[in-house]
């Protein structure tokens, strides 16, 4: 198993950063995404750009605290958790991830691919935010 923690300090009250990172619906500002799709109130399917499918499941619902979900596609399982901390002005994010590689030859490769994405996931994020 591969574990990766990021951390930022976002613009904005807790509620837009909340909103912003639980509406699955409204994916616009993820530039990894081509589209979403909810299948319950638990659970929903992301597509990359290239068409590749994850399904989540949330288990954690704390709104403007905690966000919680398993996440399983054809190359990885996984939970991922979100804390949401208001600072001040700004809203604090602390996202870890912890996947499992399906196939052998991905395992070493894991960690860097989780790093990357959740870089990206983060200046999506800040982007959206400032807009």
């Amino acid at each position: 198993m591969s574990v990766s923690n990021i951390k930022a300090v976002l613009p904005g009250n807790i509620c837009r950063v909340w909103e912003a990172v639980t509406d699955v619906q409204n994916y616009t500002w993820r530039s990894d995404l081509s589209k979403t799709e909810i299948l319950n109130e638990k659970q929903f399917i992301e597509y990359t750009k290239d068409g590749y499918a994850t399904t989540f499941t949330v288990t954690v619902s704390k709104p403007y605290q905690r966000w919680e979900f398993d996440m399983e596609n054809g190359n990885m399982k996984g939970h991922w958790i979100g804390l949401f901390t208001q600072k001040g002005e700004e809203t604090e994010i602390d996202f870890t991830e912890e996947v499992t590689a399906k196939k052998i030859l991905m395992k070493p490769f894991v960690k860097l691919y989780l790093r990357k994405q959740q870089t990206q996931f983060i200046a999506d994020l800040r982007k959206a935010l400032l807009h």
